[in-house]
Parts: structure tokens; sequence; C-alpha cells
């Protein structure tokens, strides 16, 4: 009989601190951006995106029972893999974090996803991860993402040119996970189409000279160069050198090349030019630019996904009554899609009501989530031109 108390008393005790561990008063989310590297630029209005998701639930009082949410940042570098695996291992196994907001870059994000997310059983929900790669992944139920993949980017920027009449393009891309995956997309497509591919070639980043390869892109013609690049490294690189031997005048820019530091870096020199990276106009969009309220710039690439993606992670875990990603990975894509009260952003005080009363929610967001296949989002486009130096929506796809 004493055996037996002994046994129920260490079985309680053991259910005692897992329910503590589930339900702990601070619980710790990382977000994993490359804060250097060729989207530095972009990042710091990424992490303020997500961070305040985390907010406005820890402000709320409302998850778990009000357990206050902090983000603890790591640096994925964007283009060092083992970089960016021993940032997240750190967060796992030193920082204890319960999730990843992150990470950013394709190439990274799938060495974070094999070597440290799978390996311990952690959730990631990347926000900007778009290579086509990441949807066959293995995974175990762990990853997902609010940005769609470059499969429908492809597509959609072959569509575009097509319908401005541009019939022949060359074409560059970062030789990296996202620029291959992209430009083995569009050129798919584009050629499907009847467009043609005069040349695709890989530029390298880092360099400081791409003359070279601005001279191969010119001799081989096209009434528009392509640059699925990074706006912060080679990408600008080859403009600037097409630009200065007057090789191309005119040029057409996927989402890792559009955002503010397009326009500091050639203003007007670009005019004429056009892109697109995802973004929605629709009701929840306008609600996230309001509750940024210019705290910073809501308009930068991938920070309305940045806030949706910390969302999901909290509002899986209010679901599963559980902040671990064992209990709650099986929710996310509960809490993202129909049916349920639609939830948008400044409403997740709400949301975290609704399901602790069992009501399910459909949380359409910042960026009209709606999660598809393994976990991806279907994605809608702003398709954009350059004008007068800025950056000019045209409509949305």
């Amino acid at each position: 009989m004493k055996k037996l108390l002994l046994a129920t008393a260490a079985s309680a005790l053991v259910a005692t601190s897992a329910l503590a561990a589930s339900h702990s008063d601070e619980i710790k989310i990382g977000v994993v951006l490359g804060f250097t590297g060729p989207i530095e630029s972009l990042t710091p209005s990424m992490a303020a995106g997500a961070e305040l998701a985390m907010k406005e639930v820890s402000d709320s009082g409302k998850l778990l029972g009000g357990a206050k949410v902090t983000p603890v940042r790591a640096d994925s570098t964007c283009v060092d893999a083992a970089a960016a695996t021993a940032a997240a291992v750190r967060l796992i196994t030193s920082d204890g974090i319960k999730a990843i907001m992150g990470a950013d870059c394709s190439g990274v994000t799938s060495a974070v996803l094999a070597n440290a997310a799978v390996p311990n059983g952690m959730v990631m929900i990347s926000p900007s991860a778009t290579s086509p790669g990441l949807s066959t992944a293995e995974d175990n139920g762990l990853f997902f993402r609010t940005s769609p993949s470059d499969a429908r980017q492809g597509q959609i920027m072959a569509d575009i040119l097509l319908e401005e009449g541009i019939k022949s393009v060359a074409l560059t891309y970062s030789n990296t996970d996202y620029g291959k995956g992209l430009a083995d997309s569009f050129q798919s497509a584009y050629e499907a189409a009847g467009g043609k591919i005069t040349i695709s070639a890989a530029h390298e980043d880092g360099k400081a000279d791409y003359s070279a390869e601005v001279a191969a892109l010119a001799s081989a013609g096209g009434e528009r160069l392509v640059v699925a690049g990074y706006v912060d490294q080679g990408g600008s690189g080859v403009v600037r050198a097409a630009l200065d031997a007057g090789a191309f005048d005119t040029f057409h820019f996927p989402d890792g090349m559009i955002g503010a530091k397009l326009e500091e870096n050639f203003g007007t020199e670009i005019d004429g030019s056009t892109g697109q990276l995802p973004g929605t106009d629709s009701e929840g969009a306008a609600m996230y630019t309001a509750l940024v309220d210019g705290k910073f710039d809501s308009t930068s690439p991938f920070t309305s996904e940045s806030y949706d993606a910390a969302a999901l992670i909290m509002l899986a875990m209010q679901a599963a009554g559980s902040s671990d990603p064992a209990d709650y990975k099986g929710k996310v894509l509960d809490v993202a899609n129909a049916p349920g009260e639609k939830i948008f952003p400044g409403e997740l005080a709400k949301a975290l009501e609704l399901l602790a009363a069992g009501t399910d929610i459909d949380y359409v967001g910042a960026t009209a989530v709606e999660l598809i296949g393994p976990g991806e989002s279907a994605g809608s486009y702003r398709q954009i031109t350059l004008t007068g130096g800025k950056i000019t929506t045209v409509k949305y796809r």
C-alpha cells in the first residue's frame, strides 16, 4: 500500500510539474531573423510586427491563465545555415523558448527546421521563407508559413510581365535556395505562356563588382532584367552595375528586392520598373496599419506576415491549453482556418476568450490567413511599380 501511495504521489507530482510547465507565468518565443546580412533593412520591421502581437497578448492577460509572452531575438544572418542553426539551438536549449517565429530566408529556414526544430520538437512559423522545397520538407507537423510558396510567386511574376507586354527578359538570381527556387518557378511559368528567357544566370552575394555578370546579361538581351535577389546584397549590386553600364534601365523585382532600401538606393533611376510581394487589401490589412499607428513601417515586406505568424503560435497554444509544442502543433491549422468566428488584428484578446470558452475561431489576421496543404499560405500579392522614385501599388492579385 505504501508503495502504491508513493507511486500515486509521484505520478501526481509529475502531472503537476507538466501542467506547470505548460502554463508557466512566462512563455518565451524565439524571433529568428536576419538582423545582419542581405535583408537586414527588412528585419527590424518584421520583428516589430511579431513583437506587437506578443505585446497585445501579454497585455490582455488572457493567454493560459495570464502568462506573459517574452520575445527572444536571434540572428539567422539569412545566409549562414550553421550560424542560424546554432542560434536556434541556443534559444531552445538555453533560453527555453516554446516556439520560433521564423526563420526568414529559405536556406537558413530549411537548416533550422532540419537541425534544430525537428530534433527538439519545436514549432516554427516563418513569415517569409518562400522556397517551394519547403512544401515537402520533413517537418513532423512542426513547420508552417504565413507567406505563400514561390511556386505561386513565379506564376504571378510571369503574369505581370506578359500583361505589361514584356515578351523577353534576362534573368539573374541569388545563388541561394530562395533565388534558385524562384528562378525555376518563374522560368517555367513564363516560358509556358510564350515568354522568352534570354539567359538565366546566378549571381553570388557579397561581391564588390558585378560588371562581368551584367556584361553576360546585356549580351543575351531582353526587354527587362528580372532580379531575383536581395535588396541589401547582390541584387542591388547587379542593378547598380546594369544602370552604370547602360545595359538595362527597367527591372522586375520579386519580394526579396522590394523595400525602402530599393527607393534609397536608386530613386528615379529605376522608374518604370515593376514587381510583386505578398500583400492584401483585405479588411485586416487596414486594421493592422491602424494598430501599428506609425510605430514602424507597416508596409515593409513581411511585417504583417510576422504579426500573423506570432499570433497563430499563441492562439494555437490557447486552443490546446498548453504551451508545449507537442500539444499545440496540431491546433495551428484549426485556429487559422474556418469554421469559427473571424479574428482580425487588434482582436487577439477576444480570440483568447473565445478559445478559452471552447468556441472555434477563424484567424483572418493582417494577411487574410488561409493555410493550405502542408501548412502554408494560399497567398495573395501586391503588384507594384516604381514611379517618381517611390514604390507604388498598382493592384492586388
